[in-house]
């Protein structure tokens, strides 16, 4: 946990914004693999740390909006826990910890609530995004609990992301140490990315690492020759001469701060012409990108520029023709980029994604496009001092999507589709980083991690 004060003081801020009413935060439960008691490895709700910092099972937050105060609710473990567990904190001890003196057992809850129903009283909670918490959710305000996310609190949820969206330092350095994790597990697939390797064996080193030195890994890692499928969590390939190595991946630290790094290097350490050729679109994509980060950009504007820079590589190299700000406004790049530039990161790292991804990137003046790929991109607003993003470009050639706007005709005033062939070796390419949005521009968070030509086929060798 962070220093008492922390959490005191985030709690004081979210009272400030609602007035009326109770907050309810439910910790997650733990969560069965195959039967009961073998259960998954366990990840509290990220809502439930950010008020309460309390790192287990069984709790549940009540924020009394009208008077002010905060009560924990919570069973102390029993002889038979402790048997198979080991000595145990009181909950009271815990509460304290969180700055707060007021506890009560969990079957004491649903009394409060039933009082606050009668009175009328409105009841805050956030969406829930597991069948748990649903399922306690409509036991306490003996609702449907199929109806939990639609009639979640607006007024809650926009309150706890105007809070999380802007990190505190704390938060800042758990994310750098998170980089710092991502760094050794990125130089160590990168020198590991060798023919006749199997992905498996980089995949299972580097998960080891985030294990080892941190939380585990912040999302299941894609690790993969076939890059071009954006989320390919199949790690069955052998490694092939020829083929680039799309490794996005990023750890969490013990406070389960996230981050989220993606390199992409050639197998054997050593690019080829037409590999080096899109590597050095994408870099320059992200590099640019990055070089504009700073507080009134906007996520939206930022995307779209890193696509010109893509589109304009692919055109120098024949893949893509005629005017490129036509091209992009019309969403022809979307064959080769279809996905947003990148998403905020923190707790969560698409964070606040369970909050509902329009509420915390959009809002009723920026509204999410229907263009394909454009639809993707997570967050449109403006950026503020506090805002940690991904920034990720890449270039994909993905054949079942190739072939269908080529059989449709679709953009060939802009797309040369004869020329795709010689590239469809590539897969795709990928490159992401972690920037903080500062007072006066941006920060890269972390050690720097090798991403140019010269710095991976170094780390390679």
């Amino acid at each position: 946990m962070f220093k008492t004060e922390v959490y005191t003081k985030r709690r004081e801020e979210l009272h400030k914004k609602l007035k009326k009413g109770i907050g309810l935060f439910i910790s997650n439960s733990e969560a069965p693999m195959n039967y009961p008691d073998n259960t998954y490895h366990y990840r509290q709700d990220s809502d439930f740390l950010y008020f309460f910092g309390i790192d287990l099972p069984g709790f549940t937050g009540l924020m009394d909006f009208d008077s002010g105060k905060d009560r924990i609710f919570a069973n102390d473990y029993e002889m038979d826990d402790i048997i198979w567990m080991g000595p145990q904190p009181k909950v009271k001890e815990l509460a304290l910890k969180s700055g707060i003196t007021d506890t009560a057992p969990l079957a004491k809850l649903e009394e409060v609530v039933n009082d606050a129903i009668s009175k009328k009283r409105k009841i805050h909670f956030l969406p829930p995004y597991r069948g748990e918490t649903k399922m306690a959710l409509g036991r306490l305000l003996k609702e449907n609990p199929c109806q939990m996310i639609s009639i979640a609190s607006v007024d809650l949820i926009k309150a706890v992301i105007s809070m999380r969206s802007i990190k505190e330092k704390v938060e800042i350095d758990e994310i750098e140490k998170a980089v710092e994790v991502a760094y050794e597990m990125h130089v160590t697939a990168m020198k590991m990315c060798k023919q006749g390797v199997k992905e498996q064996d980089i995949f299972g080193v580097i998960e080891g690492i985030a294990l080892a030195k941190g939380g585990g890994p912040a999302f299941p890692i894609i690790l993969s020759i076939n890059g071009q499928t954006l989320h390919n969590h199949s790690h069955d390939n052998i490694l092939s001469k020829g083929k680039m190595m799309v490794t996005d991946a990023g750890a969490e630290t013990n406070l389960h701060y996230a981050s989220d790094i993606t390199r992409t290097t050639p197998v054997g350490g050593k690019f080829n012409e037409k590999q080096q050729n899109i590597y050095e679109i994408v870099l320059k994509s992200n590099t640019e990108a990055i070089k504009a980060t700073k507080p009134g950009m906007s996520n939206r504007d930022l995307h779209f520029m890193a696509c010109k820079i893509l589109a304009s590589g692919l055109k120098d190299l024949g893949l893509m023709k005629g005017d490129v700000d036509e091209a992009v406004e019309i969403g022809a790049h979307t064959l080769f980029i279809p996905h947003g530039l990148g998403h905020m990161m923190g707790l969560d790292v698409h964070d606040m994604e369970a909050l509902g991804e329009n509420f915390v990137g959009y809002n009723d003046e920026v509204k999410r496009s229907d263009q394909f790929g454009t639809a993707y991109l997570r967050f449109a607003l403006p950026y503020k001092p506090g805002h940690v993003f991904t920034v990720e470009p890449g270039c994909y050639f993905i054949p079942e999507l190739i072939d269908k706007w080529k059989g449709e005709g679709k953009f060939k005033d802009f797309i040369n589709y004869s020329k795709l062939d010689a590239y469809m070796s590539i897969g795709g390419i990928r490159i992401e980083d972690n920037v903080l949005i500062t007072d006066k521009g941006h920060k890269l968070l972390g050690k720097p991690i090798p991403k140019t030509v010269k710095e991976v086929e170094s780390v390679c060798s």
